[in-house]
């Protein structure tokens, strides 16, 4: 991507920069003076503190298992079809995921907000605007080699926190998603996706400095905040410049990027 076009992404993410010309324009550098150019109506909260259920006490509110098929169109039935928590009751529609079936790069959410259930796809809303941006940014997109999904399918009511025994059974899917993909890396967006990827009940702050891995395969795993968060907290957006510039390096470097 030419240095000109980044730096309209950027601008549009509410990014200033100031550039080193002596550096490729990928390696510039966020000042921290931001303003944010959207409202929020999402609901990630990057909160230090962990929920009162945590992540790893997860596996004391195991779901019983279920047969989860192994090929995307059983797969996508599965998920729309899904009662195997209360979320059912109350959701529109479920929200399966979008993007190439084959994308290198991988990003995971926390969990529908009213715009997703309303029409099926995730991150559609304000933070959703966001996250194309930062995708753009970097050279990525939904459209040709980022596939989007969330730890929970259907929206929690009032767009609260997912609790354990939704995520646990939700869990299956999302494994399942991500073998069929072999991505070469994933990004967890926000505390709720990040403690439930690495089932870990650290803060997002610490879990965003540490490099992880997932799975058998060991794809490697990024943490970054949420698009909401950054919505409502626009001096991190230097640290998630920051983040990107982390993740388009990985990339470059893998054999399917």
């Amino acid at each position: 991507m030419d240095a000109a076009k980044r730096q309209q992404y950027l601008k549009a993410m509410g990014i200033d920069l100031w550039i080193d010309r002596n550096k490729a324009s990928l390696d510039a550098v966020a000042s921290p003076t931001l303003q944010t150019r959207m409202d929020v109506s999402d609901h990630e909260s990057e909160s230090s503190i962990a929920p009162a259920e945590s992540a790893v006490s997860v596996a004391a509110a195991r779901a019983p298992l279920i047969d989860v098929p192994t090929d995307w169109t059983g797969l996508r039935a599965a998920v729309k079809d899904c009662k195997g928590c209360s979320l059912c009751e109350t959701r529109t529609q479920t929200v399966f995921g979008v993007g190439p079936e084959d994308a290198t790069l991988m990003v995971v959410g926390e969990g529908p907000g009213a715009d997703e259930d309303a029409c099926g796809e995730p991150f559609v809303g304000r933070a959703g605007k966001l996250l194309d941006l930062m995708l753009a940014s970097i050279g990525r997109s939904r459209l040709k080699n980022v596939f989007i999904a969330n730890v929970v399918k259907c929206r929690p009511p009032g767009n609260r926190d997912p609790q354990p025994r939704e995520l646990e059974a939700c869990r299956p899917y999302l494994e399942q998603q991500i073998k069929l993909i072999e991505p070469d890396l994933i990004v967890a967006l926000g505390r709720v996706a990040a403690q439930r990827l690495l089932a870990s009940d650290a803060p997002l702050s610490q879990l965003r400095k540490e490099k992880h891995v997932y799975g058998d395969a060991k794809t490697p795993v990024l943490v970054t905040y949420h698009p909401a968060y950054l919505l409502r907290s626009p001096r991190e957006k230097a640290k998630s410049w920051a983040d990107l510039k982390q993740v388009s390096r990985l990339l470059a470097s893998g054999s399917k990027a």
